[in-house]
Parts: C-alpha cells; structure tokens; sequence
C-alpha cells in the first residue's frame, strides 16, 4: 500500500511524503469505517440494539475524522504564503482538534439515547448469528486499522495518526463488550443494552478528550522531543569552533516545519569573521538536515582565562546538582578594586519547589562563602526543552 500510495515513502521529513502518508491513511479510514457503519447499522436495526446501533455511528463519525484528517494533511502541505510566512504545517494540529469535536458531539448523543434505553428498556433486543460475525469481523477490522495507524505514526512522528490509531483499538474494546453484552442478554434476559451502550459512549468521550488535549498541546507550545533535542545539540558540536550550546529554542510550525535558535559559545581569542563564516555554515547545516530555519547567537566566553574556568566550576559545584536540575551559562567574571561580580544565567526546571527569590538568597549565600568580595549579579531562567539542562551543563 505504502509502495502505491507514497512516493520516496524513506524520505520521511519531506513534508510532501509526510502529505502523502496522511492522505494513504485518510483515504483506508474512509473506506473502511463507512463499510463498518453500514454493516453495524444493519445489525443494530435487525437486532433492535441500542448498543449496536451505537457503536455505528461510532464508526460514521470515525469516517468523518478520516476525512479531517485527508483535509488536514492536505491543507498543511500547502506552500508558505505573504498571510503565513511560515507555512500551514499547523493545520495537521487544527484537523486533529476537528476530530475531537466530532467524537465529543457523537459521544454525548449516544450516551443519551443509552441513558434513556437504561430508563425504558427495550425487551425486543436480539442476536442473530449475522449481526454477531459482523461485529466480530469488526473488531478484527479495526484491530488491523490500529496497528496500520501506529505503524504510520511511528513512521512520520504524527499525533493525528497516533490518536486515530488509539481510536481503532477504542473501538475494539467498545465492539466487543457490544458484542458480549448482546451474547449475554439472549442467553440470561437480562437487559443490559442500554448499559452497554452507555459505555461504548463514555469509550468514544474519552477518546475525543484525550484526542483534543493532543491536538491542542502543540498548538499551545510543547517542548521539542528529547531525541530531536540531541541531533540539534550533536549536529551543532560538530564545529570545531563551537564549544558549547544554550537557549536553545525550537518553535513548532507543524510536523516537519521548524525554527531553531541558539546562543553557540566560542572562544573570545576567535577571529571574529572566521568565527562569523563558522557559524553560518552550521546554520546552513541545520537547515539542510532538519528542513527548518535555523538562527545562531554567538556568545564569547574566555576559554583561556583559569581564574574564570575554575571559579566557574566551584560555583557550579555549590549551586548545581542531579537532584535539583540547576544549570549555569554564559559565566563572566568583572572584576573590581574593592569587589568582583560573578555574572551568570542560572537555568532552573518549571518543577522546582523554590521560587526565584529563594533561590536567588541562597545562590548569594552560597557564592559569598567561595570568597566575600564575590558579588553575583544572576538572571533565573527557565529551559525552553526538555534536554535543555544537559545541553548547557556540557557547555564550558
């Protein structure tokens, strides 16, 4: 299917491949959930199953994300204009935040015909041995949709497809208490459709919640990935004028579509315009590698000055450890005739405990015990990623 369906399929971060494993996927959920809809449906009606009919529509509303999904992958895949500089790559996001709102409006509406079913049971409710090979063919159906999904997301790192794979094997788990529901109903009595049917609905609620917090995550600003995080930091040292990275920023235009800033240190004794050349070419690098747009701070740090680098080191020793997650840059040193100020940005996580007061008494506290002519003159930061911390505790 891959091979039919998308073209140079390795060459992942090309956004018109990532287009195409979209439209691959949009096109098979379409197809696949109507048939699913239209089988259900009938085995919902011959068998009078609030709970069958249910779960069809379940189906019917994940053929109407198919189609979001097939107009998201299309609409991101447009070309950046003078309105959007940056490109469409978020409507990806915005389609999956479509789905949500489809899930959601079909979930409420179905957990209240089951509520009413559970109030004014209907004693006619009945399996036939067709109604049941649908629903088990079903299962098997949607079984193969998730891992087709998961595999593809995995593929093109896409939360669209990560979530319509989740809601495959939602749908598994919801056709199959339907099914053993129905079973157990013909051979007990009991009525427990309208029971059932309320659990496939809080199956497909819970689905388009969690649907709708992913879609809307990056949309709001999620850290890059760790990994992602590291190929940057890896590809940036390559230079061998650079000798450490901070701030670094990615900031997210869609799946695939990036831009990425950094402060890289170099040593002050540099040639300013060789340092200058050096720089440019890792943007270019980044750029290539990445498909981004990248942009580099240069940050001159004395490399040569042993009076800087150790003091640099003891005050890293007093303020940073593995159980806080402190990290320390752009380290200077003034000094003066009567005191010195130690100037630095301290990196602290969004987890601490302390606040920035706090932590800035107790950093003085700590740096006036190394020597009391030491005056810190400190900025508190946050860390933009994840791997943040690291990146910076490797530079010198």
């Amino acid at each position: 299917m891959t091979r039919i369906f998308v073209k140079n399929s390795d060459d992942i971060k090309n956004p018109n491949v990532r287009a195409a494993y979209g439209n691959m996927s949009g096109i098979v959920g379409i197809f696949l959930n109507l048939c699913l809809f239209a089988a259900k449906l009938t085995a919902g009606i011959v068998s009078a199953s609030i709970s069958v009919v249910a779960d069809a529509f379940n189906n019917l509303s994940d053929a109407g994300s198919s189609v979001v999904t097939f107009l998201g992958f299309k609409l991101a895949n447009r070309p950046a204009d003078k309105e959007h500089p940056f490109g469409h790559g978020r409507y990806e996001y915005v389609a999956g935040l479509g789905i949500s709102v489809v899930i959601l409006l079909v979930g409420v509406e179905l957990l209240k015909g089951s509520v009413d079913k559970i109030f004014n049971p209907d004693s006619s409710t009945e399996i036939t041995l067709v109604s049941a090979c649908i629903l088990a063919a079903s299962v098997l159906v949607k079984l193969w949709m998730f891992f087709f999904n998961k595999i593809l997301s995995k593929k093109i790192n896409s939360s669209a497809l990560k979530a319509t794979s989740l809601d495959s094997l939602t749908d598994c788990v919801a056709t199959t208490i339907v099914l053993a529901g129905l079973i157990i109903s013909n051979l007990t009595g009991l009525m427990i459709d309208g029971y059932l049917g309320t659990a496939v609905a809080i199956f497909i609620l819970f689905t388009g919640v969690s649907t709708f917090r992913e879609s809307l995550s990056p949309l709001l600003g999620n850290p890059p990935d760790a990994e992602f995080v590291s190929e940057i930091k890896a590809t940036v040292m390559q230079s061998d004028i650079i000798v450490g990275i901070h701030d670094l920023i990615v900031h997210d235009y869609g799946p695939g579509r990036c831009i990425i800033s950094l402060h890289a240190e170099i040593p002050s004794s540099e040639d300013i315009l060789k340092a200058h050349d050096s720089i440019d070419l890792v943007e270019k690098t980044l750029e290539r590698k990445f498909n981004c747009m990248a942009t580099i701070h240069m940050d001159p740090i004395a490399t040569d000055d042993e009076y800087t680098l150790n003091l640099k080191d003891r005050v890293c020793k007093e303020l940073c450890d593995s159980e806080n997650g402190f990290s320390i840059h752009d380290f200077r040193v003034v000094h003066g005739e009567t005191h010195t100020n130690v100037i630095f940005d301290l990196v602290v996580p969004y987890e601490t405990k302390h606040s920035n007061e706090e932590i800035r008494s107790t950093a003085k506290e700590k740096i006036r015990k190394i020597d009391p002519k030491l005056i810190p003159v400190m900025h508190i930061e946050k860390s933009f990623t994840e791997s943040s911390a690291s990146t910076r505790n490797s530079s010198r």
